[in-house]
């Protein structure tokens, strides 16, 4: 299956995005900056590709020199499937802290959640609402919108639990249910061992919770399971935290139907994310 040949969606304006790059940190007037990621060697407290990425081709790309995400300044479009939060000072130390190895546990904690509950948000954004008329304590109508019925969320264990929270803090009667993915040890594929959701899920829009997509193998894996249940692509929307462009062209490729929704893309995934914010690293 082809990629799509559209450039990445990017959820709100980004001023940055309509200006030419510079070659320096900030333009005459003061305002723009030009934000890069260390190559790999550098002491910036993210890991080095791993060999899964060199057969990718990737490592050679970051090698070349600073990247820039997928979709920006010239880079390979992803599709339009692929939606970026917006950019900006709060979001960028968030995912500094969360990448840098000197972060302590509970920093990193702190800054996962904060991260957690915005790409949350944002994702019930994607979800339909319905327009109501209300009637204020002082007797006014308010023309609102609220959100319709038939929506869970469902996370890959285990890192996606660290997202249930989040969800539940903005959904407090939300139903949750979950996939155990591991690699089979003789031919290191993703199997599934373990499936439980609502048993309407057929007819519920799907939030699937992975805070990294790296090689996409296990979204794939999961994605295939709600298929089995009756869910149909085009009503999951995968809520992660970071993504690499091989991760999210694969379930693309695969699903072109599906949404996906991040913060980031990159060659370098910070894949240490589970054992560091459940303490087992």
């Amino acid at each position: 299956m082809e990629a799509m040949p559209c450039q990445n969606q990017r959820l709100g304006p980004r001023p940055q995005d309509e200006q030419p790059p510079a070659a320096t940190t900030a333009t005459a007037g003061g305002g723009s900056r030009l934000i890069r990621f260390a190559e790999p060697g550098e002491d910036s407290g993210c890991p080095s590709p791993d060999s899964s990425s060199s057969s990718n081709g990737l490592s050679a790309a970051a090698a070349a020199g600073p990247t820039i995400p997928a979709g920006e300044g010239g880079a390979p479009p992803i599709g339009p499937q692929l939606k970026l939060l917006p950019m900006n000072d709060q979001l960028r130390e968030l995912q500094t802290i969360i990448r840098d190895k000197k972060s302590s546990r509970g920093d990193f904690v702190f800054s996962a959640d904060r991260l957690i509950r915005l790409v949350v948000e944002e994702g019930l954004n994607q979800l339909p609402y319905t327009e109501c008329t209300v009637t204020t304590p002082t007797g006014h109508k308010y023309e609102g919108v609220r959100f319709e019925k038939g929506n869970c969320g469902v996370s890959i264990m285990r890192s996606g639990e660290a997202m249930e929270q989040g969800l539940r803090d903005c959904c407090r009667s939300i139903r949750i249910g979950k996939i155990l993915i591991q690699s089979d040890e003789e031919t290191q594929r993703a199997k599934v061992y373990y499936a439980k959701f609502p048993p309407d899920i057929y007819r519920r829009k799907v939030l699937l919770m992975y805070p990294i997509l790296s090689t996409g193998n296990t979204v794939i894996e999961a994605v295939k399971v709600l298929v089995e249940h009756g869910v149909q692509p085009s009503v999951i929307i995968l809520l992660s935290l970071f993504s690499t462009p091989h991760g999210a062209k694969s379930i693309i490729q695969e699903f072109p139907e599906i949404t996906i929704l991040t913060t980031e893309v990159h060659p370098v995934a910070p894949t240490h994310f589970g054992q560091k914010y459940f303490g087992t690293d």
